[in-house]
């Protein structure tokens, strides 16, 4: 197994990772921290006593007790540096507690000669009281400190269990806060991406940390398409969390399959339910597929020659959607039509006004046209036109108009062909009449208009100079109109 890559910034290494990912631990509740703290503070509060009870201890028990002994004097009580005998010219001297050296006598060796004798030294087991306490002091103070530093050290250290993404690690920490720790153990975190408890919780011994990283997933769903993100690492995990249910859908990655930290691209179609209404009969089908085309060959439907559905057969099919289908039969038709011609119209001021000649006679054209003659479920259907071809173009027809002021009176009319008009009107001859009986004369007057111009009778009764004369004050009134066939002879 490689070294974890959780390990700390303070020098300790991560425990072996525990065989089972922890989950999200729960919200840690008051009482539980209270307890904690409270098992924080007593171990903080041991080192406080001891540095006071070490100096205590010590001096007491290492210097002998004092027994009234001369100092240099020998460990049974007899000074050995006395002669045997007081000396001569030796006199009583006060008391002092310290004895005199006896006055040298004659030949005697002078004060700075060596005397052969030495004062003899403390026995090695033997330390004052004053040199004691120098030395013990420095070292309570020492180890009261090693002591407290230990036991502070050991009440700051935690013992925290980290899961990255499903992996367990045991730390041990110094960090304050769960930020602190991910910080200190270089694990980045960002708005995606999940850390439970809050980094801004207190980190306290026995904490569990859970660290999930965001992973982006391009996802079509039902054929619409979105970005979105999920910090699972399976694609189960991740539509499970998005509330997909993948029973029966369609995945284009095994479920198992794991969504890496860079994303993944995932098309998804949840099963649905379709109805067909097809040939008198009703079909309903739970399918997963693409399009209204694919789920009609799962519901054993097939489409011949024409036929089509109600919606367009490459669309999705929704949840719960009716579709017809259309059985449809058809023939051609061609129609041969006519094409109108035009009317152009110019003025003539040659013309009295009222007065219109056809310059040009219009001739209507001809087209042909093809239409498809439709049965839908055995209703038929308006022809539709699919087809067009031009036959033959229309002639336009053209027409001069009169602009000029009509005669005041009859003689302003004379000048006109009056004999050309009654010639083409019945043929010259004034007891003319109409197969109808309707119109008569030489200018096929009907009776009422006629009457209206002064005559009496039919018009067909009435002498030739006559009608010809009323014929001019129609003119007056109303130019060729009247005449609109054989009224253009009247002008040369």
């Amino acid at each position: 197994m490689s070294e974890s890559p959780f390990a700390g910034v303070y020098g300790y290494k991560a425990v072996s990772p525990d065989p089972e990912p922890a989950a999200v631990p729960a919200p840690r509740t008051g009482d539980r921290r209270a307890a904690r703290r409270r098992k924080s503070a007593e171990a903080v509060a041991v080192p406080v006593a001891v540095p006071v009870a070490v100096p205590v201890a010590v001096p007491a028990a290492v210097p002998a007790a004092p027994t009234g002994r001369r100092r240099g004097a020998p460990a049974g009580g007899t000074d050995l540096a006395a002669p045997a005998g007081p000396g001569p010219g030796a006199g009583p001297g006060p008391g002092t507690g310290r004895r005199r050296s006896p006055d040298p006598g004659p030949g005697a060796p002078s004060a700075g000669a060596p005397t052969g004798r030495r004062r003899r030294s403390a026995p090695a087991g033997t330390v004052t009281v004053q040199g004691s306490w120098r030395r013990i002091v420095p070292q309570a103070l020492v180890v009261a400190f090693l002591a407290g530093g230990t036991t502070a050290f050991v009440a700051a250290d935690k013992s925290v269990r980290l899961t990255v993404d499903g992996e367990p690690r045991t730390l041990h920490t110094f960090a304050d806060d769960i930020g602190e720790l991910l910080a200190a153990e270089g694990l980045g975190v960002g708005p995606h991406d999940l850390v439970a408890p809050a980094r801004t919780e207190a980190l306290d011994d026995g904490d569990e940390i859970v660290v999930r990283y965001g992973r982006p997933l391009h996802l079509t769903l039902d054929g619409q398409s979105r970005q979105v993100w999920t910090t699972a690492d399976t694609v189960e995990g991740a539509l499970r969390q998005f509330g997909v249910r993948v029973e029966g859908a369609y995945l284009s990655a095994l479920r198992t399959a794991p969504v890496p930290r860079a994303g993944l691209t995932l098309s998804v179609r949840t099963e649905r339910s379709v109805t067909f209404m097809a040939d008198g009969r009703e079909t309903t089908i739970r399918t997963n597929a693409a399009t209204v085309q694919e789920a009609l060959g799962q519901a054993g439907i097939t489409l011949q020659g024409q036929d089509t559905t109600s919606v367009p057969p490459d669309s999705f099919p929704r949840d719960g959607q009716t579709v017809t289908v259309l059985r449809i039969t058809g023939t051609r038709e061609v129609r041969e039509e006519r094409i109108p011609y035009e009317i152009e119209r110019t003025e003539d001021d040659g013309l009295f006004a009222g007065t219109e000649v056809v310059e040009r006679a219009g001739r209507p054209g001809a087209r042909r046209v093809t239409y498809v003659l439709r049965t839908v479920n055995g209703v038929r259907q308006t022809p539709r036109k699919v087809a067009e071809e031009t036959v033959r173009e229309p002639v336009t027809q053209l027409v001069k108009v009169g602009t000029r002021p009509l005669p005041a009176s009859v003689a302003g009319a004379d000048g006109l062909d009056w004999a050309a008009l009654a010639q083409c009107e019945s043929g010259g001859r004034p007891s003319a009449t109409d197969a109808s009986g309707t119109y008569g004369g030489l200018y096929q007057f009907d009776v009422r208009t006629w009457q209206s111009l002064g005559g009496s009778g039919r018009p067909q009764d009435a002498p030739g100079q006559e009608q010809t004369y009323r014929a001019k004050k129609l003119y007056v009134q109303r130019g060729a109109t009247p005449w609109p066939h054989c009224g253009r002879r009247l002008y040369r």
